[in-house]
């Protein structure tokens, strides 16, 4: 029993260097994946986040919800269509994003927060002015109301976690015109930790982390060789713009980032608050 509760302790210590290094920095976070659809996992990500607000971090959280849109899209009779991993967004598919990510997703989450004995506000890239984008295109392709950032405004972040709370952002982004875009939820969780220089941007996914050309997962990974990989086609499919993501996250400001594993129960912790880790570091 007294072992036990040492065991414990040493827990404590091996976290404390962290919360002291960690301490009031600001933390962006892109919650998606199995992490979002798991019940064990969803309470376990809240309690992550929670315990980050309470030791004295600014986690702040931008989400996803692709299964969801596709799920509420098949119910609607209207077809889900991709180019390059982007979903094609006309106008009835935008109705349909806005509805998921800035309603039931959002709410989801933020409920999910103070269930778990936070406090959390939901906001979209609209509010405030935030997100301002322009149409994407994707090799010369026009795919719909699909937002490329252009400006980031975090003002509304900064005033809702200044008041004690925790951020809550749905990517949703408007043009000069005032037309709402969908974005997708990495490039807004980048260029969000950019416009904060936070100190640590942390991509949530369904895969252990960064892997090299024959297969092991690679812990520490430098920017520099994180472009080597890249270029030589052993970062491959949808783990090539999370990679992008964190690259231009450190070219611009933010300390750290990490790709870890959202499918481990409290990930986040374990990756922010142990010597081992859960996923892959990237840093200059």
């Amino acid at each position: 029993m007294v072992q036990e509760l040492i065991d414990k302790a040493a827990v404590l210590v091996e976290a404390l260097p962290y919360i002291r290094r960690f301490y009031e920095k600001t933390i962006v976070i892109k919650y998606g994946g199995h992490a979002m659809t798991d019940d064990g996992l969803r309470a376990s990500f809240a309690v992550d986040v929670v315990f980050l607000k309470y030791v004295g971090l600014r986690p702040v959280i931008v989400h996803g919800g692709g299964p969801q849109i596709g799920a509420i899209q098949e119910k609607l009779g209207l077809e889900s269509t991709f180019v390059d991993g982007l979903r094609v967004t006309n106008d009835a598919t935008m109705e349909v994003v806005e509805m998921v990510l800035g309603g039931r997703v959002n709410g989801e989450i933020v409920e999910l927060v103070n269930r778990g004995g936070g406090r959390a506000v939901g906001l979209t890239g609209n509010d405030g002015g935030m997100l301002t984008v322009r149409r994407k295109l994707k090799e010369g392709q026009d795919i719909g109301r699909v937002g490329e950032i252009v400006q980031v405004d975090p003002a509304a972040i900064t005033a809702v976690a200044n008041a004690g709370f925790v951020p809550v952002i749905a990517p949703i982004g408007v043009d000069t015109e005032g037309l709402r875009y969908n974005v997708n939820a990495d490039e807004a969780a980048g260029a969000i930790a950019r416009a904060l220089q936070a100190e640590k941007l942390i991509l949530l996914t369904d895969v252990e982390g960064v892997k090299g050309g024959t297969g092991e997962l690679i812990h520490r990974l430098s920017v520099e060789a994180a472009r080597k990989l890249l270029a030589e086609g052993s970062i491959r499919e949808g783990m090539i713009p999370k990679v992008e993501c964190c690259i231009d996250a450190l070219s611009d400001g933010v300390s750290r980032t990490h790709i870890i594993d959202g499918r481990i129960v409290h990930a986040i912790l374990l990756e922010v608050f142990t010597d081992g880790g859960v996923g892959t570091l990237l840093t200059h």
